[in-house]
């Protein structure tokens, strides 16, 4: 059973095969070779494991999402942002973090963000003087508040497995994003007062108000989502279902970026990463699913009794085991196989089952630009045109940003309950 669940993953992994495939292969594996359970059990555990209204979100959020991100949103979302921030010393790299917030607000999904508002503010950057390093490490780094921020996917996939409220991860994930936000905006200032950057155009009321005339129905969707989730009017998976409708009233009959055609077109490209997605949700819970059944989420936890840590030095440990994993594994895989074997740990450790959701999903949304295999090094390689090696340098200053806010978040608890008490009024 060792060589199905612990060796032959690894193998297959350093082979290159697709994860999902990997997963299946030892799953597979495990059941015919060492288990005395149906074969018939596999695929019960497949279908069965997408069988859950919340996950009902996923589609729903990538398209409002892809809709959003083909059309002019992004930089109406720019522009608004950019006549608050004024001619203050780095509003350029300032407003990529806020208007990255919004956005991230919008689409839950990472990648799309880095993609989206990397698109409109890198050229823009790059005339206003920039280095390359900083304004790519910005970009792609900036991007991870995006899955932290709600909506999030990777959110919605942790309470799936973990059977934890959607809402009440989601209202805890605002204060941490909100503080990953100001941090990096406060270290942009700093740069830009240190290194000389240009100074924005100054803002007026007037210029303000015209900017957010254009972007008022941009600057609508987050508001629309999470107002409605957080005043009860609708789930996350309905607010999925209203995004999904804002999004394609705007794009194209208010702002007219997109044909009819255009928006069927964004629908079947939504439906392909849709699928890349739920199999490997599929195939990690059927892996996840042998994990509990052969008892090794207990092993683990009476190994680490047996130790006698105490809380805060378990909480290290499965932040560094989290670091690492997130480099070699996207989130949602992760929290998948992981979910199992670090929620019972954390229980134990008296941590709150949202709480130590967010510690999860800073620590992957860190993973999404940490070399080698973070993702959003890969979209702002590809998508924008950044070298590898401009993207390393640049990432290196906000990943310790990144890091400090980690050791907030997840020593000061109070940080993430906070939205909790004050959205749900719990």
């Amino acid at each position: 059973m060792t060589f199905a669940l612990g060796v032959l993953p690894v193998l297959l992994l350093a082979l290159g095969f697709p994860v999902f495939l990997v997963l299946l292969t030892a799953a597979a594996v495990a059941l015919t070779m060492f288990m005395d359970v149906p074969l018939a059990a596999l695929h019960q555990t497949l279908y069965g494991s997408l069988d859950a209204y919340s996950l009902l979100a996923i589609p729903f959020f990538i398209y409002a999402g892809e809709l959003m991100g083909r059309g002019s949103v992004a930089r109406r979302l720019v522009a608004v942002v950019q006549a608050g921030a004024g001619n203050m010393r780095g509003s350029l790299g300032v407003t990529t973090v806020g208007a990255t917030a919004v956005f991230g607000a919008i689409s839950g999904s990472s990648a799309a963000t880095v993609a989206t508002i990397g698109r409109v503010v890198l050229p823009e950057m790059r005339r206003a003087g920039y280095p390359v390093p900083f304004s790519a490490g910005l970009v792609t780094s900036v991007g991870a508040i995006g899955v932290i921020i709600p909506p999030s996917i990777p959110m919605i996939v942790y309470g799936a497995a973990a059977q934890e409220s959607v809402p009440r991860l989601y209202a805890a994930g605002v204060f941490p994003g909100l503080l990953i936000a100001a941090m990096l905006a406060l270290y942009v200032y700093v740069q830009a007062r240190l290194q000389g950057f240009a100074p924005g155009e100054p803002s007026t009321l007037r210029n303000f108000m015209v900017a957010m005339k254009k972007g008022v129905w941009a600057m609508g969707a987050p508001f629309i989502i999470l107002g409605g989730i957080y005043g009860g009017v609708f789930s996350p998976t309905e607010a999925g279902g209203v995004a999904c409708v804002y999004s394609a009233l705007v794009t194209r009959i208010v702002y007219r970026d997109l044909s009819w055609r255009q928006v069927l077109k964004v629908a079947e490209a939504s439906a392909a990463l849709t699928a890349q997605i739920l199999i490997i949700i599929a195939c990690a819970s059927v892996f996840s699913w042998l994990l509990t059944v052969n008892q090794v989420p207990v092993m683990v936890v009476g190994w680490l009794q047996g130790l006698e840590l105490s809380s805060w030095m378990i909480l290290l440990a499965m932040n560094v085991l989290l670091l690492v994993v997130g480099c070699f594994f996207d989130p949602l895989s992760a929290i998948l196989l992981l979910s199992p074997l670090l929620v019972p740990i954390a229980q134990a450790a008296g941590v709150d089952g949202v709480h130590f959701g967010i510690i999860l999903t800073v620590n992957l949304a860190i993973g999404l630009f940490t070399p080698p295999f973070g993702l959003n090094i890969f979209v702002a390689q590809s998508v924008l045109k950044q070298s590898l090696g401009d993207i390393y340098r640049g990432t290196m200053p906000f990943f310790l940003i990144y890091l400090v806010a980690l050791g907030l978040i997840t020593y000061i608890p109070q940080i993430s309950m906070l939205g909790v008490q004050l959205l749900l009024r719990q």
